[in-house]
C-alpha cells in the first residue's frame, strides 16, 4: 500500500512570485549565486543537515518566508556557529537578501526558492533546532483563513522536522492570526506555548532587528506579538 502524499492544507502556494523588474546586477546574482547557495531536493537530504554548509556550525535554523532578509542576514551574521535556511518563493526577495550575503560575505546561509513545503518534506526528523516564521501573510479575509501557513498539517511537518525542546518562533501584527497560530499550537500535543505572563510575547527575541514590515505595522498603529513554542 502506498502512503499517502503529504500536502499543505492548501494544497498551492498562494502569493506573487515576482514585482519589479530585477536590476541587473540582482538578476546576475540570481544566475551565479544562487545555484551554489541552492540546496537540492531532487536527491536525497543529508541525515545531518549541518553538512549544508561549507563551514562547521553547531545548530541549524529554519526561516520560512524571509521577506526582505533583513532578520535571515543579521541572525547569520552575529551567529555564524549556526547554519541558516532560508525560504523564500519571492524572486525580488531572493536578488536582494543574495545582495546582502554577497556584501557582508556570510558564508552560514543556504536557500530554497519555492514553497517551504518541499523543503520540510524533504527534510530528516529531528534536523532543525528552531523554526522561524515572522510576519507571514496574514491572509485576513475569513475565506482566506486557509491559506495561512499555520495549519495543522504544517505543524505536523513542524514537529517532524523540528529536534525536541526545539524551537518554532512565529511574529506577527495581525490579531486574528497570532490568536489563529496559539489555537493550533494548543490543539496540536507537540507543542507548548512557553510564556508565562505578557511580556513574554509583548517584548521582542533578544537581538531582534526591526524589519520593515514591523516599521510599517507601528506607523498604522498595530502592536506586535512574538509567540515561541517549545517541541515537547
Amino acid at each position: 500500500m502506498t502512503e499517502p502524499r503529504r500536502s499543505r492544507a492548501t494544497e498551492a502556494f498562494f502569493g506573487r512570485r515576482k514585482g519589479k523588474p530585477l536590476r541587473e546586477r540582482q538578476a546576475a546574482h540570481l544566475e551565479t549565486i544562487l545555484p551554489k547557495l541552492k540546496f537540492d531536493l531532487g536527491t536525497p537530504a543529508p541525515q545531518d543537515m549541518k553538512s549544508l554548509f561549507p563551514e562547521p556550525v553547531d545548530r541549524v535554523r529554519l526561516e520560512i518566508g524571509f521577506g526582505g532578509g533583513e532578520h535571515l542576514i543579521h541572525r547569520a551574521a552575529e551567529n555564524p556557529s549556526t547554519g541558516f535556511i532560508g525560504v523564500e518563493p519571492f524572486v525580488n526577495s531572493m536578488a536582494k537578501l543574495i545582495g546582502q550575503i554577497e556584501e557582508k560575505g556570510v558564508s552560514n546561509i543556504r536557500l530554497y526558492n519555492d514553497d517551504a513545503t518541499q523543503v520540510l518534506d524533504w527534510m530528516p526528523a529531528a534536523c532543525v533546532d528552531q523554526i522561524d516564521l515572522l510576519y507571514p501573510d496574514p491572509w485576513p479575509k475569513r475565506k482566506h483563513w486557509k491559506r495561512r501557513f499555520v495549519s495543522s498539517v504544517n505543524l505536523d511537518r513542524f514537529a517532524r522536522v523540528l529536534k525536541p525542546g526545539g524551537l518554532f518562533c512565529f511574529a506577527s501584527d495581525i490579531d486574528t492570526y497570532v490568536n489563529w497560530t496559539l489555537l493550533h499550537c494548543r490543539d496540536h500535543s507537540a507543542f507548548e506555548w512557553t510564556a508565562e505572563q505578557a511580556s513574554d510575547w509583548l517584548t521582542p527575541y533578544e537581538g531582534w532587528p526591526s524589519t520593515r514590515y514591523e516599521a510599517k505595522a507601528r506607523r498604522e498603529g498595530r502592536s506586535s506579538a512574538y509567540l515561541t513554542f517549545r517541541r515537547v
